[in-house]
Formats: C-alpha cells, structure tokens, sequence
C-alpha cells in the first residue's frame, strides 16, 4: 500500500493518512485493522538537514522522533524514539525490494514541528539523520507493531532554516512534479498498488 498525508500531498495512486504525526498513526492504524497491507511505503516531501539539497529524492527505512529539545538538553523521554525496518521480510515483488540492501540508511526525523534553526538541524546529521518529515516515524510505527515491511521515499522541498516554510510554499509544486515523475519510473505498476 502507498500512503502520504493527504492535505496539499496528495496522488492518485496513495491513500493519504493525514498531516502530523497523530494524524497518521491514527489513520493508517485504522486502515491496517481493516485490510492490513503487504508493505507500506510512504511519499511526500521532507525538509533537508543540511546534507540534502532541494529537489533531491532520498529513499529510506529508518526513522526518529527527536525534538528539538533533546538535541539542547532540555528534555528527555523514556520512549524509544528510534524504528529501523528490518529488511528481512522484504518481497521482491514490493518495490520496497530495490533499497532492502542499504548499510546505512538516511534516518528521517518526524516531529509535529518544523527546524528552522539550521545550527540545531546540523546537530541532527551527528545521529545520521538527515531528513525532516511529519509523518515517517508514525509509518514506521505502526509497520513495526503490525509487522508489515516499509519504507519511504521523499523529495526534498526546503532546508530547515528561516526560509523553510517560504521556500517549502515556493518549492512545493516543482516537487510533487517530480516526485511522481521518479515514482512512475521507479515502479513500474503504481497504479495498481493501491488499488
């Protein structure tokens, strides 16, 4: 199954889950009781930490859920706060096969808010994390408790500085262009997934 957020990132061949990290554990929960899924891989947009520049597309099976505030040592959780897939249950027929192989993953950070500190969002690549998105770490969650294999693909619309959500706004429709330009290339048969 392919899901996004939904909102302004819609496509037709993804079920969206909603915007934010409740939003989408709630939601595609939900859809995972119903029909649950032989994968899931979600797409959308991220904003990079530095290591990624605009319009770059990253695939990844790894994801966080660090605030802001841990990076400054102002806050701690007794939560697990990082979800790396396994690649073993991967299929060769799921288009997550392609990246089962990858050593080290680019970890994408998932948080209700958004960097715009790029000092702090360099601290992030010290974890090897490199992406910003809102609703990875929810997939990545919800996939680890229902055992279902998934990963994501992103494009990369904005830095995570003080331009983020102007240039995320300026960014966004040259983006989800060529993300679904790369996702009819990469798989072949995407608008049968879903259906």
């Amino acid at each position: 199954m392919i899901v996004c957020a939904g909102s302004n990132e819609t496509f037709p061949f993804a079920t969206p889950i909603g915007v934010g990290l409740c939003e989408s554990a709630v939601n595609l929960t939900r859809l995972a009781l119903m029909s649950p899924p032989e994968f899931l891989l979600f797409i959308g947009s991220a904003g990079s930490y530095g290591n990624h520049d605009i319009f770059d597309i990253v695939e990844s099976k790894a994801a966080s859920q660090i605030e802001l505030s841990y990076l400054m040592k102002k806050s701690y959780t007794p939560l697990k706060n990082n979800v790396i897939v396994s690649d073993e249950n991967v299929s060769r027929e799921t288009p997550l096969h392609h990246f089962a192989n990858e050593k080290h993953p680019v970890i994408v950070n998932s948080s209700n808010y958004i960097t715009t500190d790029m000092e702090l969002a360099r601290r992030f690549n010290k974890f090897g994390i490199g992406l910003e998105n809102m609703e990875f770490y929810s997939v990545m969650q919800v996939g680890q408790i229902f055992d279902i294999p998934c990963g994501g693909i992103f494009i990369v619309t904005n830095f995570c500085n003080e331009n983020a959500h102007r240039d995320f706004l300026h960014n966004h429709d040259e983006a989800m262009h060529r993300l679904t330009n790369y996702l009819h290339k990469r798989i072949s048969n995407i608008e049968a997934i879903n259906s």
